[in-house]
C-alpha cells in the first residue's frame, strides 16, 4: 500500500525545531537527487512505489518517512539510503562520481588506484604534517639514519619497537615468547596509533615486519611520508651481525637465505612507499643527504 501524508503527519506532531530542520534537509536531498537524474515526481513515484502526493510532502519537509520508504526511494534513485539521512554535509559531485567509478573496479584495480592516489596526493599531505616513517628489513639502517635525520630536521626520533615494549610492559623477545606474533601486532598497532597522535612531527623507525599487518601499514602510509631503506641481503646480514641481534635468525645456519626470502616476500609491500633509498655501500651521511633532497 502506498504511503500517505496523513501517516507522516501523525508522526510529526510536537516535533522540535531541530527535527523540523532535519526533515527539510532529508526532503531537499530527495528532491536534488531526483532532479540530478532527470526524474519527475511522477516517475520516481512509479519506480519507488511511494505515492506522488507523499513525495511532494516529503520534499517540502512535511513528511517523516520510515526507513523502508527511504530505502525504496534510494533504490529508485540508485543511491545509498545513507545519502538521504546522513547529518554529514552532502558530498561534492566529483567525489560522488569518483566513488561510483571506484566501486566498479576489481579488487586488484582498486588497490592500484589507491596506490596511484597515494603517490599523487598522499605523500605531500603527510609530509606537511611533518612525519617521516622509515621502513625496511632489520639492518637497513633505520635507527641510525632516523636519529640523524631527526636531529637534522629538529624533530623527535621514535623507534617504534621501543614504544611497543612500553605498550606491552616487557621486552620484544618476551612479547613473542609470552603472547605470540598476533598479540605483538596488536601491541604494535596501539603503539603506532599513540605515537601518531602524540607527534605531529617526527621521524619514526618502524619494525621490519610492520608492513605485513595491513591495518598498521595503511595507517603508516596515510599519516606519514614513508621511505623504504633498501640494502643487499649481504649488507643486511653484516649489519645485523654487527648489532649482535640475530632475532629472528637465532639458531639458524642459513640466516642469509632467510634474509633473502624475507626480502623477496616483502618487496611488493615495501615498494608501496613513495620513496625508496638504497643504502648499500653508502655511509649514513650520504644516505641522509639523499633523503633530505628527496623529501617533498
Amino acid at each position: 500500500m502506498a504511503t500517505t501524508p496523513e501517516t507522516s503527519a501523525e508522526a510529526r506532531r510536537g516535533a522540535a525545531p531541530a527535527d523540523e530542520a532535519y526533515l527539510k534537509r532529508v526532503g531537499e536531498r530527495v528532491r536534488v537527487a531526483r532532479a540530478r537524474r532527470g526524474m519527475s515526481r511522477k516517475s520516481l513515484s512509479k519506480a519507488s512505489g511511494v505515492s506522488e502526493r507523499y513525495l511532494a510532502e516529503l520534499e517540502r519537509g512535511a513528511g517523516n518517512a520510515s526507513l523502508l520508504v527511504l530505502r525504496q526511494l534510494a533504490d529508485a534513485l540508485s543511491i545509498e539510503a545513507a545519502a538521504l539521512v546522513s547529518d554529514a554535509p552532502e558530498r561534492a559531485i566529483d567525489l560522488t562520481l569518483a566513488i561510483h567509478q571506484l566501486e566498479r573496479l576489481s579488487p586488484a584495480d582498486l588497490a592500484e588506484a589507491r596506490r596511484l592516489l597515494g603517490q599523487r596526493f598522499g605523500p605531500a599531505g603527510a609530509a606537511a604534517q611533518g612525519r617521516i616513517a622509515l621502513i625496511g628489513l632489520r639492518g637497513a639502517g633505520k635507527t641510525t639514519l632516523g636519529q640523524l635525520a631527526a636531529q637534522a630536521l629538529g624533530v623527535p626520533f621514535v623507534e617504534l619497537d621501543r614504544e611497543v615494549e612500553k605498550e606491552a610492559g616487557t621486552l620484544l623477545a618476551e612479547i613473542f615468547a609470552l603472547y605470540g606474533q598476533d598479540a605483538f601486532r596488536r601491541f604494535e598497532r596501539r603503539a603506532l596509533e599513540r605515537v601518531l597522535n602524540e607527534n605531529e612531527r617526527a621521524v619514526i623507525a618502524a619494525g621490519g615486519g610492520l608492513v605485513t599487518d595491513p591495518l598498521s601499514y595503511e595507517l603508516l602510509l596515510e599519516r606519514c611520508f614513508c621511505v623504504w631503506l633498501k640494502a643487499s641481503p649481504q649488507e643486511h646480514m653484516s649489519r645485523v651481525m654487527a648489532q649482535g641481534d640475530m632475532r629472528p635468525f637465532k639458531g639458524r645456519s642459513a640466516a642469509l637465505d632467510e634474509i633473502r626470502k624475507l626480502l623477496a616476500e616483502r618487496e611488493r609491500l615495501y615498494a608501496r612507499a613513495p620513496l625508496a633509498l638504497d643504502t648499500s655501500g653508502k655511509t649514513v651521511r650520504q644516505t641522509l643527504q639523499e633523503l633530505r633532497k628527496a623529501l617533498p
